[in-house]
């Protein structure tokens, strides 16, 4: 399962928003420093509409969406790359993710407490970042030191020199490993180093009740940072997610409606960091269940077949393939057959989102 680290500042309102998405977490979210020390580990699913109408469709038992695994982890500080506030085991716990959601507050509340004494979103990029940078440098560094002497008894080395070299001079100047031009060689022999400033990211401003549907002027200080570290935004209130968990499923579209929004905030951040990853769903219905599977963008159909298990993708012979929205306009599979509109795709196939399929396979 593909994992997002929740990380931030202390009381930015990380807990709260992890206890949010994950609805029934434990995290504990309270109004001082490291009071999250255990990363709280919470299983997401994926929003997807389609689920429930593909479903009605064909009269399934149940319907299984696909997952994300958010962890919270505690909150960074200046300092940490050097082990200030346990920094060295919460960066180690980033290392595990694949990729980062960094909580940045975007709201003022003298009733709580924030570490540099003032609300300066773009401030409080720049220390997490900063510290994530230091921290791969460091990493880095001592990787390239040992590869410089494994180089001179050995050639197959010189590229990995490289690459490193490469990324020691970006970290210098403070440019975070993303941001690095590596071939696709490069980038293989440096992925075991799992460095933290290489891995996607997104920003989730965190504001007030009130600015959760037009956002403010600290959202607006945020997004020129993002454009320029490829990172995505996205406007959340944790404020606004945890009251959403407490109302009945039906009283949440109206309260949503009175702050101005269709979706919570959540929403889109959980579709934000599928997209983030290259994600895809393909999708399965019938009798007993309708379910998405995840696959990576790019994948042909025998690799998505063994998505589902490996000997599918061993014997696999064809896929029956039909576009969601066709399988729906026309009601039942059986007509979207008499009208064509089911594909035999054979192992060449790259399969698109929404594709509805049926793997045919030798065992």
């Amino acid at each position: 399962m593909l994992r997002a680290g929740i990380v931030g500042l202390p009381n930015v309102g990380k807990s709260t928003l992890f206890n949010a998405l994950v609805a029934n977490a434990k995290a504990e979210a309270a109004n001082f420093p490291f009071c999250t020390i255990e990363p709280n580990v919470g299983v997401v699913s994926v929003p997807d509409e389609r689920l429930g109408i593909l479903a009605k469709l064909s009269q399934s038992e149940k319907v299984v969406p696909t997952r994300i695994e958010f962890v919270d982890i505690a909150g960074l500080v200046k300092g940490a790359s050097q082990g200030e506030g346990l920094g060295n085991q919460f960066l180690a716990n980033i290392r595990e993710v694949d990729a980062i959601v960094q909580v940045v507050r975007c709201f003022d509340d003298d009733d709580i407490i924030h570490v540099s004494g003032s609300v300066d979103p773009v401030r409080d990029i720049e220390v997490i970042n900063l510290e994530l940078v230091l921290a791969d440098l460091g990493q880095v560094e001592r990787r390239l030191e040992r590869s410089r002497k494994q180089a001179k008894g050995n050639k197959d080395f010189q590229a990995e020199v490289a690459a490193l070299e490469k990324l020691v001079s970006a970290l210098n100047e403070g440019i975070p490993a993303r941001q690095v031009a590596l071939s696709e060689e490069e980038a293989e022999l440096i992925k075991p180093l799992g460095l933290l400033t290489r891995k996607p990211i997104i920003y989730a401003t965190n504001v007030a009740e009130e600015d959760l549907a037009t956002g403010n002027a600290w959202v607006e200080q945020v997004r020129p940072v993002a454009a320029q570290d490829q990172a995505m935004v996205v406007v959340i209130s944790a404020q606004v997610e945890s009251e959403l968990v407490e109302l009945p499923e039906e009283e949440r579209t109206d309260y949503l409606a009175s702050l101005g929004v269709t979706e919570g905030g959540l929403k889109s951040l959980i579709k934000a960091t599928y997209e983030l990853l290259g994600l895809r769903t393909y999708l399965t219905t019938g009798p007993q269940e309708t379910r998405a599977w995840t696959i990576r963008a790019g994948m042909k159909a025998p690799q998505a077949a063994g998505v589902i298990h490996t000997d599918f993708e061993r014997g696999f012979i064809r896929a029956e393939t039909v576009a969601y929205q066709d399988l729906v306009a026309c009601g039942t599979m059986q007509a979207a057959k008499e009208k064509g509109l089911v594909r035999s795709e054979g192992k060449e196939y790259v399969v698109q989102e929404g594709d509805i399929m049926l793997f045919r396979f030798n065992v």
